[in-house]
């Protein structure tokens, strides 16, 4: 049995508590909110996860302290926007050699740093000396369903392999699968970039738009996404994953991704900020898009797709007109740097 303090208590950290706690290992939840606390402790009931009950040994707490001391592994669960201020809050209570898991998915947009990538900017300013170890945990996961025990893959990645296995040996059982990488940036920055995919997605079927539409935007988000990683320095072979493809593919089209709804609020004509409001909850795919334009050009790489949902989203496009652009763009090689007689050595 491992010690496991929880930090966030939305849907994703109650259905890891709660799953976590069915596999017999101490769970605390923590939540910044002392109100959402009382309501969990009570009613044993997340309003955003109906007729999901949450187990009786999963504990709750309104004390960081309690939540971050002497635990096997702190999970991350919190917006990616609270990251920062969560790991400040967490400074004093975490001792060297901490295993930290990250599930939250966004680029920093001040720094363009990765979740992991903040928490350890956090720790090196601020303490010193201590030595945490990052592991981003990431991939098709909507919390709907891992909530129900339905079948599910993940990724535990880290650069230490052996890190990752220890993440991997307390996450792994008969409703979750879990695969190491060490490729964290990669999976960190698959888990951010696809939630804005999933907007456009939303995007196109609120225009009415149908399978071909997805299918195509699907993969073509993907090369753009990949084309970026791999200027990165990320490796190639991870966005073809369950963070990558298989994160992206989930998000893009279920009905349980706020990216997806909200996006099709905005298709069927809705503000941003009214298609926000609607969904109701954070949509990651927003906070990502200023840090994903930041990195396009600072890695030069062409990012059409995730450039027309900028200028839908942020600055009010035509989303039928962008679309059409998109497809009038210039013809292109499907093949990238290279003519189809040089792929076949003619």
């Amino acid at each position: 049995m491992s010690q496991i303090g929880i930090l966030g208590a939305g849907t994703w950290g109650i259905a890891l508590a709660r799953m976590l706690a069915n596999s017999e290992h101490d769970v605390t939840v923590w939540s910044a909110l002392g109100q959402e606390i009382d309501q969990l402790e009570k009613n044993r009931i997340h309003p955003k996860l109906p007729g999901v009950s949450i187990p009786v040994e999963v504990g709750f707490t309104k004390s960081i302290e309690d939540v971050c001391k002497d635990k096997d592994i702190l999970i991350f669960a919190v917006p990616s926007v609270y990251i920062r201020a969560t790991a400040v809050q967490s400074l004093p209570y975490v001792r060297t050699g901490q295993i930290v898991v990250s599930v939250a998915k966004g680029i920093e947009r001040e720094t363009l740093f990765t979740m992991t990538e903040v928490i350890e900017d956090v720790f090196r300013k601020e303490k010193p000396g201590t030595s945490v170890r990052l592991v981003a945990l990431s991939g098709p996961t909507h919390a709907e369903e891992v909530a129900l025990d339905m079948p599910t893959a993940i990724v535990s990645a880290c650069e230490d392999i052996s890190t990752a296995e220890k993440v991997q040996d307390i996450f792994m059982n008969t409703c979750m699968r879990v695969y190491t990488n060490p490729d964290i940036k990669g999976a960190e920055l698959c888990g951010a970039l696809k939630n804005i995919i999933a907007l456009a997605s939303g995007i196109l079927t609120g225009l009415g738009y149908g399978d071909n539409t997805r299918a195509a935007l699907i993969t073509r988000g993907l090369a753009e996404i990949t084309r970026l990683g791999v200027a990165m320095g990320c490796l190639e072979q991870t966005f073809y994953g369950l963070t990558g493809i298989g994160d992206l593919i989930v998000t893009a089209t279920s009905m349980h991704s706020r990216n997806n709804c909200c996006g099709q609020y905005i298709g069927q004509g809705m503000t941003t900020k009214g298609a926000v409001e609607k969904v109701g909850m954070v949509v990651e795919g927003i906070n990502a898009i200023p840090a994903a334009m930041e990195l396009m050009k600072k890695y030069d790489v062409d990012m059409p797709i995730i450039k027309a949902v900028n200028l839908v989203v942020n600055y009010g496009k035509s989303a039928r007109e962008t679309v059409n652009q998109l497809m009038l763009r210039e013809k292109k090689n499907e093949l990238r740097g290279q003519s189809e007689l040089e792929y076949l050595n003619i």
